[in-house]
């Protein structure tokens, strides 16, 4: 057994040595392309969005995220068969992202507004002024992301395994960075078509703004990877969240901090929210009222 693990892990440069999570990415990116041509394919070529009500939006959201909880937990894949449900990687991952994800709509979506200038202008439910609706898609966004991430990083680590310590470090820093801002540039250019997600300036969102955005994964890209990534070093549900959380922290500091130090990348409207100088974002939000 432990000369067919062996053979497995020395054989693919992009899949994970764990049989579980390697099911678990191959399913989340093999489910992308469904509801990325629901949204992208679909919806926002013919403008079906036009006549979107708050209902139809969260309607598009429900069925773009929820499949991608409900197929694996009725067509169980073989690695996962003799686990336990928690024990399973799908679950860790979406448990990860999923409050990665919520904490990112329900906090960081406000430095969008105040640094960024941006602002949602469709029909929406919400949640703290977050459509429900980009809760849920961005759960499958990131997952996504995040796979991709983790078998570029898996594939980069076996390439540069030959140079120094020090060296891998600084070479796989500078991939993070690239890998990053590469994923926030193509996402707000993906979008550029949806008239209802505006920007002061749009062109300063995907030069600098696609920077903050890239901050997001520059901390979460490393820190996911590493769920069940060593062999015989499983996780469990409580330190998924944990590290989540974590992760989640430590990119709201770096947020406010470009916030209390840089500010806004354009000049905002005075109709635009202003976070008080030396205050938590959160506490303007309440003044607002």
């Amino acid at each position: 057994m432990t000369g067919k693990n062996s053979d497995c892990r020395s054989s693919s440069r992009w899949l994970a040595p764990n049989a579980s999570k390697r099911w678990g990415e191959l399913f989340f990116l093999f489910y992308t392309p469904f509801w990325l041509t629901l949204c992208l394919g679909i919806v926002v070529p013919y403008k079906l969005y036009e006549s979107f009500t708050e209902l139809e939006y969260l309607l598009l959201a429900m069925v773009s995220a929820v499949p991608s909880f409900l197929i694996p937990l009725i067509v169980v894949g073989k690695a996962d068969s003799s686990l336990a449900w928690k024990d399973r990687y799908w679950i860790k991952a979406s448990l990860w992202i999923g409050i990665f994800s919520y904490v990112g709509n329900y906090f960081w979506t406000h430095y969008f507004f105040t640094v960024l200038g941006a602002s949602y202008t469709f029909p929406s439910w919400k949640m703290n002024d977050v459509p429900h609706t980009t809760f849920l898609l961005a759960h499958v966004c990131f997952l996504f992301y995040h796979v991709a991430s983790n078998m570029t990083l898996r594939r980069l680590r076996h390439a540069i395994a030959h140079l120094p310590a020090n060296l891998q470090w600084a070479v796989e820093a500078a991939c993070i960075l690239v890998l990053a801002y590469f994923i926030a540039y193509l996402e707000t250019l993906a979008i550029a078509n949806f008239p209802y997600y505006e920007f002061v300036d749009r062109a300063s969102m995907y030069k600098v703004g696609s920077l903050f955005y890239a901050i997001y994964f520059i901390v979460s890209f490393p820190m996911f990877m590493r769920i069940d990534e060593k062999p015989g070093d499983l996780w469990d549900l409580p330190r998924v969240a944990i590290d989540a959380l974590g992760a989640a922290m430590l990119v709201t500091i770096i947020l406010d901090l470009w916030r209390i130090f840089l500010g806004p990348i354009v000049p905002l409207p005075d109709t635009k929210q202003c976070l008080q100088p030396g205050l938590p974002w959160i506490y303007g939000q309440a003044n607002k009222t």
